[in-house]
């Protein structure tokens, strides 16, 4: 009798377990009828998805930084006062004298915590807020500084108001050269003079410059360099024989050629598009151009001819009006800040009074200059909120300049043209709210770039 009810739950237990055994069934059977289409589409939602979270994550940062800002300049317009905790804010809001809310509520809502109160807890700090004016520009600069350093030099920046920059470089040029005045005898034997020619010049350049950021997408620029320069030429061969060597120095320092820019930003820095700037400027040959410079004879040939002269003084200009046009542009992939730039110079000519290096005779006649294109590209890493590391490469093409006597018909000039290419190593840091140091390595990769060239600037933000 004590069976009877157990034997009577038997049929609910086994109708129990196939209503649970038939959705599994079912949805068995239907992930069995899974196409193709239903992958395809699944991997295109999940693309997506992964687009979409890319650029939810750029927009909570810069979300972050603009709510940084207003805090920071509401606690500057409201005064800086001890952070509180949010439970206390309606007590001292209520109190005579305490900061006024920036923006009225309806009095429905709580009351707004002052801005400088705005997150006593440490746990705030987490969500991207400060509690004090302080708080919010440090906070600020941890997010932003080195990237803002980056693109100034890169291209520049638009949300400083003024900028002056004092810059020095070292650049060291040396070269070689084998002149060879002869015949070839028997295809084997060289019979004539041999000489060989080395150039050896070093220049220092200091360079002060103003940025002025006029409006959020218009900078200007000024840059006044003064150069001083020191070349040694070296010649062998002299008086006809290969092993005497004769050697002259010469140097020269002045004002450079003055130049002005403006900078342009075209387009923001926005999902996978870069920020792009286009800069125009112009230089005024200010410095002291190459033509009409006395040369000095140091050796002739019996029938006259100058075989070794050297200029009386170098030159601290090319004497001619130059325009430039370009674009740059900045892409930033925490941590790495993409950059590269490409432009166009062109050289307006100009008469001179001579054109000839002969100091015993006068010839007056107009220089062209060739055009430039110039172009380059590189990566910098911020390696913390101060400091970044750069690697960058650029490279120069000018076309080969002419010339023309009065009288004579247009000549161009064999060699004038060039090929400079630099791969650069920079850093830069921030060693104090508005000053930067920013140290630069160029090794040259072509023979008409320098050897080498090392640049120190420190900027400062007023």
């Amino acid at each position: 009798m004590k069976s009877t009810p157990t034997r009577a739950r038997r049929p609910l237990v086994i109708a129990l377990g196939l209503a649970l055994l038939c959705p599994s069934i079912g949805m068995a059977q239907d992930a069995g009828q899974i196409t193709a289409e239903d992958r395809a589409r699944m991997q295109q939602l999940l693309q997506a998805l992964q687009s979409l979270k890319q650029d939810y994550a750029q927009e909570v940062r810069r979300l972050r930084e603009l709510d940084m800002q207003i805090q920071a300049l509401q606690a500057r317009v409201a005064g800086v006062a001890p952070a509180i905790a949010p439970r206390d804010a309606p007590q001292m809001a209520a109190q005579p004298g305490a900061p006024a809310p920036v923006s009225s509520m309806p009095s429905s809502s709580p009351p707004p915590l002052p801005a400088n109160a705005a997150a006593a807890p440490a746990s705030r700090g987490d969500e991207g807020y400060a509690s004090t004016a302080e708080d919010a520009q440090r906070a600020q600069d941890t997010d932003s500084r080195s990237v803002a350093d980056v693109k100034q030099q890169s291209t520049a920046l638009f949300n400083r108001r003024l900028t002056l920059e004092n810059g020095i470089s070292y650049n060291r040029y040396d070269r070689k050269q084998v002149t060879l005045n002869g015949f070839l005898a028997l295809d084997a034997i060289f019979l004539g003079n041999i000489a060989i020619e080395n150039v050896e010049s070093d220049t220092v350049n200091y360079n002060f410059a103003a940025r002025w950021g006029v409006s959020p997408r218009l900078s200007l620029n000024l840059d006044v360099p003064y150069i001083a320069r020191k070349t040694v030429y070296q010649k062998g061969g002299a008086g006809g024989a290969a092993a005497a060597i004769a050697q002259e120095e010469t140097d020269g320092h002045g004002l450079g050629d003055i130049s002005a820019s403006a900078n342009w930003k075209l387009f923001g820095e926005r999902g996978p598009w870069p920020e792009t700037v286009l800069n125009v400027g112009v230089t005024a040959p200010t410095g002291r151009e190459p033509y009409g410079i006395p040369w000095r004879v140091l050796e002739r040939d019996s029938d006259n001819f100058i075989r070794f002269a050297v200029p009386e003084e170098q030159p601290t200009g090319n004497g001619l009006w130059q325009a430039t046009v370009g674009l740059s542009a900045v892409k930033t992939t925490d941590p790495a800040i993409l950059f590269g730039n490409i432009g166009y110079v062109r050289s307006f000519g100009k008469d001179f009074g001579d054109l000839d290096n002969n100091p015993d005779t006068t010839n007056p006649g107009r220089v062209e200059l060739g055009d430039a294109f110039y172009f380059g590209a590189g990566v910098a890493f911020a390696f913390n909120e101060r400091t970044s590391l750069s690697i960058s490469f650029s490279d120069r093409l000018n076309a080969r300049a002419r010339t023309r006597y009065e009288g004579a018909d247009w000549m161009k000039l064999i060699g004038s043209d060039a090929n400079a290419a630099t791969m650069s190593l920079g850093v830069t840091h921030a060693m104090t709210p508005n000053a930067t140091f920013v140290g630069v390595l160029g090794i040259g990769l072509t023979p008409d770039a320098p050897d080498f060239n090392l640049t120190v600037k420190v900027p400062y933000s007023l």
